[in-house]
This record gives structure tokens, C-alpha cells and sequence, in this order.
């Protein structure tokens, strides 16, 4: 078939193949049958042929070389994609006879028209890297080239051959950090991961540490408070009084806008569906974010632990190195961690250590019941996980030292060896804090020898009676003379417990003990472990005397008997944070192969000017510049911009086209490479527009002859009044036949909230016949609430429909979800017979349409209610102009814009009754609009603040088209379903 002179053969012949390669069959043995179809003239053949060449090339490299010709050829090929996949075979074939013709092949690549050929010579420059690393010069000059490249395809590739090729190379990125910022929302998912870890080592490198001034919550260096072994309180008082001179001579931090920009452009991204882009920002904000905007991926990192088990293992990783130092951030979360039947193993241990991390003395109760119910499991690594997880809390939380050493005891009666015996090891370290308020625990220990088997745990027991033999005097030679006995059958790891216990026991009793301490060393003696008896040597020359005997004998008893610092529990994950999150390195806790370490902050600000992006020379014509400096032209959009003069430069002049109520937000992240472009353009733009001016002015002037001609206003000064005219025409005649007052404001085009305008719908909270006579109903007022900006008034309306007097109205027992509240209305004291009354109250459903349950009482009985808001009633109005609507919707594009058809309903023929059905489904307000064929609302939440703002677009007859852009797709999604219900009735 690849033989066949007919194109439809070959190509059946290559799909075959193709899908043979595709489960995994071995096809080399067609290569020379395949590469002579490179040169075949139908496109869809080629394709195929060169997706084949690129599994087999580096194998047949030999034959692969004979077709280079035509590969070359490929790279002139009209189709975008033969041109990428001829490059993508030429870089395949590991052969370094040809690295020149890569390496031209690459530059003339990374020139080419199509984007996707582009990235594609960004995907061939580590293969040539790596193939021949002295071609290392050319290759970054081609990935500077392709840095400056505009388009969200390439961004994410050529950043990831930066990475590979030459990450120390920081000064590539300043001029295009602000545009990566930028592109960052919409780059494709794979790259969105590269561009992050990238940009969270480079603002490392390039901002200060925002959380300099802050005192950590916890101590890092002594968890328990104690002194160090060796330490001293002179040595510490110093430290102490260094860290706080050092503290008062700090400036007061200010965040660099670059960093402030790249924190706010990452954070939709929490919201990506998937885990490694979620995860990457995760690591971006714990390593560069204040310490008060970190919580923001609590919750992200929660919902992430819903996916399969691979996610939700390294999620958790990350989170037990959080929980260490931002403990505070994932207690709200505490019962996500709560552990399932179903989790696997691994995952029930990270889950424990989460668990044992977020421990303290208000949750701590809560958390020992659960670990309570864990002992009972048959998985017996988690059962010994909690034991472990249960000391730590002992060790960590002292007000429930005791209480867990008792519950360690009962488990010593337990039936399962294995849990007994990681209850022993426990327990011997909590003994350690206070052994002689605990002479009981260790007798009770010391019976158990004869029954534990494990290794681990009859050295534990051994040790703990060696340590503490003056607390059980009269039990401890016992055990000796029982373990004298077996010592030959042990393991080796209570061998050399036994040999201790007999030189504490011969120092302290040596009158008991001391033919049984010579009986264990001459064992000893003869062991076959070299260790066991190298140290039976050792302590018989120290503890008995002889005549040879060294200095070191004096001193046996400090030697043995010496205090020993009670052991501090640490969680494993406590050292990893100076990994990157999510890096390999983290996860296995080592130094991987590759990996970049992450730098520290810097003691002093680097210079923020290495990321302006300067104008070029050529983009500015003389002539203009001479012209520009005679005139002085009034700028038209801020009264304060007048005084500026001629001697303002362009960034005045872009600053005043995007409104004087953008704020400084606008300000930072309009300050790119883009922007500075975008600049230079209005600047030419506004030139020639003056151009065409003069010349209407000067043809006046001879036409009227000494007629004075009258000032002619600017395109976009016309445009905007004659936009908020219209605008303000379309609103009275709404206000007017909705029958509400007109209230307008044109002092400022501030945001600002505005009273809404509609009819409000009313919902039954109570029926009659439920309530026994009594019928509360409540509607959504869409008036601000005045104790608590951030809640939803709710207004609700009581109706008492018996002929008894009804008494004491009010809330009790109000069960949320995590994150809402509720403002109770004051308690009614008294409702009449056939009366009606209205109360307000106050709810934060913190954006979500969650039911609020809740009991309504009366003074005889409680009625279990549930208020659950619609979509739209959870924002409120925001007013803006045209340009600012523009410009935060060109801010909330890709992920964040979601579009659909719809046909419109009999009544929403005209523009009016659109309106009218967009601000009843939603809590919304209009805004100006200089298209008929296009309604534009905006609002936000109330909780929240997150910015909602909806278009609805007409087309021919009744066809139209619904878009809302919202930074929280679930509120955007609920939205659409709303308003398009509404439009289509």
C-alpha cells in the first residue's frame, strides 16, 4: 500500500500504522517504506508521515539522513503545519553532523509567520542544547528573540527552553516580565505551570521579602519553648536582643507594583480545572505572598483533594509543609482532612500528619476522638501512624500530655502485637518529659516483656528501665536476671539494651546485680555481631576497675547515668519548605537531578527600572515632536490633568485616555511592554487626527473669511458625550415607566453603588398551615445592609393569621456552611392577631447559593427554615463608563468569559424589555453603550467584591447572544443559566 501510486492507499496504509504505533507495537521495520513517502504531494499523507518520523527518526538515523533534502524542503512548505513538522523531525535525529542546519533551520523558524511554527522551534532548541551544548550562545539569542514574541502559544514553550537552556540568565526576563504577567491567563495549561515556577524563582531574586516585619507565629527553632542541650540563657538573650534591633532598624515594607501585579494576575488561576496549574500557583503565593494573602489557596488546595489519589497525595505533601508555618490557613478546613475507609494508605498518613500539624489547644479534643476511631482500623501502618501522630500531640499540646499517656497505657492491653508495641515506643518518649511522676506506667511496661516480641519494643522497654532503675529498684535486676536468659535467642538491637541495662544496673546496684552483669558480658563476648562485642568490651573495661584501667573509669556513672534531654517529635515535612512546592525535590525531601534551587530574598531592593521596556527612536517622527511642543492641548478627561502643560509626557497623556478612576491598580497592570506600545500608537493616532484638524480649521478660516471658526471638540470627546447622552435618554424613559426616580450623579464616573430598579420577587419561608396560623414570607431588598456591608439584606414579612397574640420572634440554632454568617433582626416581643410586620436582617452567603438553615421560634414552638438566594440577588450595582466596562473585560477573558446563543423571548424584542429581564434576574446595573444592538450591565458580589459583568448582543430577528465575565466561573455559569431563562420566556 505505501508502494501504491494512489494517495488513498498510502494514507489508509499510514493510519494503520499509525495506530499501531499508538498501542504500543514496534513499526521500525517500515521506516524505508515510509520515509519515501515524505516527498508525497497530498497533505494529510505527509502529516502522517512525518508524526511516524518523529517516533523513529533518532532509531533510523542513518536513513533518516538520506531524506534531509526533502525535510529542508518541508521548512519552505506553504501549511503551518508540515513546515512545524519537518522541524520537529529534523530536531529528532541525533546526529551532530547536522547541528548546523538545525541551528538555521531553528532561527529561520522562530522568524516564521504562524505562531505554532514558532513553538515549535521553541520545543527544537533544548533538543539541540542538549545534543550540542556549545551551540549555547545562538540558542539564547534565539530565545530572547522568541521571549519578545506577543502570542500566548510560544510563551509557555520558549520559557520552558529557558529554563532548560539557560535559567541563570535573569536579564532576559525584566523586559518581558510584565508582558508574561500579562499572557499569563491565557496561555495553555502546560505552559501556565512552566511560566509560574519560572516567575516564582525570578521575583525571589528581584523583590523584597514582604513578610521581613512579621514575626512568625511559630517557633521555628524550639517548638516546646525548652533551652538547647547545650545552649545558655546569655546566648539566647543576645539573639533575642539582635532580632529586635535588627526589627526596628527595617524600613516599613512596601510591596514593588511588579510583585503586587504578578500576584493578582496568578490568583484566577486557582480557579483552573487543573491540579498542576492550581498547584503551581499554590507554591507561588506560599513562597512570595504576605503573610495575610496566602489563605487564598486554602481553598483551592481543598477542592483539589476531591480528584484521584495521585492528585490528592501530592496535594497533601503540600499541604503538611504549609500546615508547619501557616498553620492558621487550613483550620477552617479541618474535617476536609478527616480520614475515609477508602483512602489509601499513603493518604491516610499525610492526612494524619496534616491532622497532627493543625493540632492546638481548641481543636485538640476533637481530634484525639478522631484518632480514637483510627486505632480500631486493620490497616496496621496507620494504626502505628496514629500512635506516633497521638505523641507528637502529646508532645506539642502539654495540657493533654496526660490524658494521651493514659490512652497509650489501655492500648498496651490491646490484643494486637504490633499496636502494643508502637504504643511502648511512644510512650517511652513521653516518659522521658516527666519520668518520676510515671514510676506506675514503667512497672506496667516492665511486665510486658514477657509477651512483646517486637524488637523495637522490648529495647524500648529496656532502655526506659536502664534510664529510670532508681524509680523501680526492686524490678529491675528481675528483668536483667529474665533477659540474661534469652539473650543468646534476641535481637541484636536489645542485645546492646541488655548490655546497657547491666552497666546502669552494676553502677547503681552493683550488689544484685553484679555476677549478672559479668554472666551478660561474657555473652556478649562471644557474640557473632562485631558491635555487640566491641561494646561488651568497652563498658567492661569502664565500669569494672582494674589495674590497666583508664582515666575514663571515674567517670562511668556521668557517662551512663548522665540527664538526657526529653526527645522533640517533629514532623517530617518540617525542613522541606526550602524545596520549591511541588518540585520532585520536595516531594522525595533530596536534592533531584535538575532541579534549580529557589534563591532568597534579597537585603536590598534590586533596581525596579530593568523591567521598563523603552520606546524605540523610529517610532517618533520630528516633525510631530516640534509640532507637539508649539501646541498646547487641553486634555479632555480629568480637570486635574489641565495644569500639566506641554512638558507632560506620554505616560500622562495613556494614563488620562484610560480614565481618571481606574486607580492604581489600572496604573500597575497597564505598565508593560504593551502598554508602552499601545502608547506610542494612540500618541501617532491623536497626531494625525490634530493634522486633519488644522487643515478643517484653516479651510474655515478662508472660507468665512475674519469669521472667528468655533472650537471643534475631539473624535473621542464627541463620542464619549454623545455615548453618555444617550445613555442617560435610555435611562429616564426605563426609570419612567418602571415608575422610580431618577437619581444620576455627573460630578465623578467613579464607581459606585447605585439602588436598584424592578420589581422584587417574593419567596415563602413559612406557609400558614405549617406555621400554625403564622405565614412569614421574605424577598431580596437589594438595598445595602447597613451593620455589615458584606451580607445580603433580607427582608422578611410576618404574618400572624390566628386570633392569639404571637410573642417573642426570633432566630436560634443557625447552621451555615463554612464561611457564611448570619446578622439576626431583633426579637419581635409581640405580633397581634391579623397583623403584619417587617423585620430585616442580614446574611453572608459568601458568593454561593448554599441554603442558610436556621430555626424561626416563637414562645411555644421552633420551625426549621431555610433561606437559599438565587444568583443574581447575591451582587449588588456598580456603576462604570464605557472604557472602564472595556477595560476590565479585556482583564476577565479565556477562562473567565463564558458565551451563548439564545433566541429571545416574545416580550424582549426591544431594548427596554431586555433590560428589564437582565436587571430583575440579576442584581445589576447599565452602562453606557454606543452600539443599539448591544445592552452592557455590571455588578458584584457583595461578599466578596468579585466583578460580574454581562453583554447581551442582538442579531438579525430574534437571535441574540449572552456573555458574562466573571473571575469565579461557578457564579458566571449559575448566572448565564439565570439571565437566559429570563430572555427566552
Amino acid at each position: 500500500m505505501l508502494d501504491s501510486n494512489k494517495d488513498s492507499l498510502k494514507l489508509e496504509a499510514m493510519k494503520r500504522i499509525v495506530a499501531m504505533i499508538a498501542r504500543g507495537k514496534n513499526a521500525s521495520d517500515l521506516f524505508p517504506a515510509v520515509v519515501k513517502n515524505v516527498a508525497c504531494k497530498n497533505i494529510e499523507v505527509k502529516k502522517l508521515v512525518y508524526v511516524y518520523l518523529v517516533r523513529y527518526a533518532e532509531e533510523q538515523q542513518d536513513l533518516a539522513l538520506l531524506s534531509i533534502s526533502t525535510f529542508q524542503r518541508g521548512l519552505k512548505d506553504p501549511n503551518q503545519l508540515i513546515r512545524a513538522s519537518a522541524l520537529r523531525v529534523l530536531s529528532s535525529i541525533r546526529v551532530t553532523i547536522i547541528v548546523p542546519i538545525m541551528m538555521l533551520a531553528i532561527k529561520e523558524a522562530a522568524s516564521d509567520m504562524s505562531p505554532y511554527v514558532r513553538k515549535t522551534a521553541a520545543h527544537a532548541i533544548p533538543k539541540l542544547y542538549s545534543l550540542d551544548p556549545e551551540q549555547k550562545d545562538q540558542l539564547i539569542e534565539v530565545i530572547e528573540k522568541l521571549l519578545a514574541d506577543k502570542t500566548t502559544l510560544v510563551a509557555g514553550s520558549v520559557v520552558m527552553a529557558f529554563e532548560e537552556v539557560c535559567p541563570e540568565r535573569i536579564d532576559l526576563i525584566h523586559k518581558n516580565y510584565r508582558k508574561l504577567c500579562n499572557l499569563l491567563i491565557d496561555v495553555e495549561e502546560w505552559g501556565q505551570v512552566v511560566i509560574i515556577n519560572m516567575l516564582t524563582r525570578y521575583a525571589r531574586t528581584q523583590f523584597l521579602n514582604p513578610n521581613v516585619n512579621v514575626k512568625s507565629d511559630l517557633i521555628k527553632s524550639n517548638p516546646l519553648g525548652e533551652k538547647a542541650f547545650y545552649g545558655s540563657d546569655d546566648e539566647e538573650g543576645k539573639e533575642e536582643k539582635a532580632e529586635a534591633a535588627a526589627l526596628a532598624k527595617r524600613k516599613p515594607y512596601v510591596m514593588d507594583p511588579d510583585h503586587r501585579l504578578l500576584l493578582r494576575n496568578t490568583k484566577p488561576l486557582l480557579q483552573s480545572r487543573n491540579a498542576a496549574v492550581v498547584m503551581a500557583v499554590a507554591q507561588l503565593y506560599f513562597h512570595l505572598a504576605p503573610k495575610a494573602e496566602v489563605g487564598v489557596i486554602a481553598k483551592a488546595l481543598v477542592r483539589l483533594m476531591r480528584s484521584h489519589s495521585e492528585v490528592q497525595y501530592v496535594v497533601l505533601q503540600n499541604v503538611a509543609t504549609m500546615t508547619i508555618k501557616r498553620r492558621g490557613m487550613f483550620e477552617p478546613y479541618l474535617k476536609s482532612f478527616y480520614i475515609r475507609s477508602t483512602d489509601p494508605t499513603q493518604i491516610k498518613i499525610l492526612k494524619l500528619e496534616v491532622l497532627t500539624n493543625l493540632a492546638n489547644e481548641t481543636n485538640i479534643s476533637t481530634i484525639l476522638r478522631e484518632f480514637q476511631t483510627y486505632i480500631k482500623s486493620m490497616d496496621k501502618d496507620f494504626v502505628a501512624a496514629t500512635i506516633q501522630a497521638i505523641g507528637r500531640c502529646a508532645t506539642n499540646i502539654g495540657e493533654v500530655r496526660d490524658t494521651c499517656l493514659n490512652g497509650l497505657v489501655q492500648l498496651l492491653s490491646n490484643r494486637d502485637e504490633l499496636v502494643v508495641a508502637e504504643s511502648v515506643v511512644v510512650i517511652k518518649k513521653l516518659l522521658q518529659m516527666q519520668p518520676e511522676q510515671h514510676s506506675d506506667i514503667i512497672k506496667h511496661m516492665a511486665k510486658l516483656t514477657d509477651n512483646i516480641q517486637v524488637p523495637m519494643a522490648r529495647a524500648s522497654i529496656l532502655w526506659l528501665i536502664g534510664e529510670y532503675c532508681e524509680h523501680v529498684p526492686k524490678i529491675a535486676p528481675d528483668v536483667l536476671r529474665k533477659m540474661a536468659k534469652t539473650f543468646t535467642n534476641e535481637e541484636d538491637i536489645v542485645k546492646l539494651q541488655i548490655i546497657n541495662l547491666a552497666a546502669k544496673l552494676y553502677l547503681t546496684n552493683s550488689k544484685q546485680t553484679k555476677l549478672l552483669t559479668q554472666y551478660v558480658l561474657n555473652l556478649a563476648k562471644y557474640d557473632q555481631n562485631y558491635d555487640i562485642r566491641d561494646r561488651a568490651r568497652f563498658i567492661r573495661q569502664l565500669i569494672v576497675p582494674t589495674d590497666k584501667s583508664g582515666a575514663l573509669s571515674k567517670y562511668a556513672k556521668k557517662l551512663f547515668l548522665a540527664l538526657k534531654p526529653a526527645p522533640v517529635l517533629e514532623s517530617p515535612f518540617k525542613d522541606r519548605d526550602h524545596f520549591q512546592l511541588g518540585s520532585l525535590s520536595h516531594l522525595l525531601n533530596a536534592k533531584a537531578g535538575g532541579y534549580q534551587e529557589l534563591p532568597d530574598w534579597p537585603e536590598t531592593a534590586p533596581d525596579p527600572s530593568v523591567r521598563n521596556v523603552e520606546v524605540p527612536e523610529w517610532t517618533k517622527c520630528s516633525s510631530r515632536e516640534k509640532r507637539k511642543e508649539k501646541k498646547v492641548e487641553k486634555p479632555f478627561y480629568s480637570d486635574s490633568e489641565e495644569e500639566s502643560g506641554p512638558t507632560e509626557s506620554a505616560d500622562s497623556e495613556s494614563d488620562s485616555a484610560s480614565g481618571s478612576g481606574s486607580g492604581s491598580e489600572s496604573e500597575e497592570s497597564g505598565s508593560g511592554s504593551e502598554s508602552e506600545e499601545s502608547r506610542e500608537e494612540s500618541e501617532s493616532e491623536q497626531e494625525d487626527k490634530e493634522d486633519e484638524e488644522d487643515k478643517r480649521k484653516k479651510k474655515k478660516k478662508t472660507d468665512r473669511g475674519k469669521v472667528k471658526a468655533p472650537a471643534v471638540e475631539s473624535p473621542e470627546r464627541f463620542f464619549f458625550i454623545f455615548s453618555r447622552f444617550r445613555f442617560l435618554i435610555l435611562e429616564v424613559q426605563r426609570l419612567a415607566s418602571d415608575s422610580c426616580s431618577l437619581r444620576t450623579s455627573c460630578r465623578r464616573w467613579h464607581k459606585k453603588t447605585i439602588a436598584p430598579s424592578g420589581s422584587v420577587k417574593t419567596y415563602e419561608l413559612l406557609h400558614r398551615i405549617t406555621g400554625e396560623g403564622l405565614g412569614v414570607e421574605y424577598c431580596f431588598s437589594r438595598q445595602p445592609f447597613s451593620p455589615d456591608a458584606h451580607m445580603v439584606a433580607v427582608q422578611i414579612m410576618f404574618t400572624n393569621n390566628t386570633n392569639a397574640e404571637t410573642k417573642n420572634l426570633h432566630v436560634e440554632d443557625p447552621k451555615l456552611q463554612s464561611g457564611m454568617r448570619i446578622k439576626e433582626f431583633p426579637e419581635i416581643e409581640l405580633l397581634p392577631p391579623g397583623e403584619m410586620v417587617t423585620v430585616v436582617m442580614g446574611i453572608d452567603f459568601c458568593d454561593s447559593t448554599q441554603a442558610a438553615n436556621f430555626q424561626l421560634c416563637t414562645h411555644i414552638r421552633k420551625f426549621f427554615v431555610s433561606i437559599q438566594p438565587p444568583v443574581g440577588e447575591l451582587m449588588m450595582p456598580v456603576f462604570m463608563t464605557e472604557n472602564e466596562f472595556k477595560k476590565e473585560q479585556g482583564q476577565l477573558m479565556g477562562m473567565n468569559e463564558i458565551s451563548e446563543k439564545l433566541t429571545l423571548g416574545e416580550k424582549c424584542q426591544n431594548e427596554h424589555g431586555i433590560v428589564q429581564r437582565v436587571t430583575s434576574a440579576a442584581n445589576v446595573s447599565r452602562v453606557p453603550c454606543g452600539s443599539d444592538k448591544e445592552c452592557r450591565f455590571a455588578g458584584k458580589t457583595v461578599s466578596s467584591g468579585i466583578l460580574v459583568l454581562v453583554t447581551v448582543a442582538t442579531k438579525e430577528e430574534r437571535a441574540a447572544q449572552l456573555t458574562v465575565n466573571c473571575e469565579k466561573m461557578v457564579i458566571g455559569t449559575m448566572l448565564v443559566k439565570d439571565i437566559l431563562q429570563a430572555l427566552t420566556q
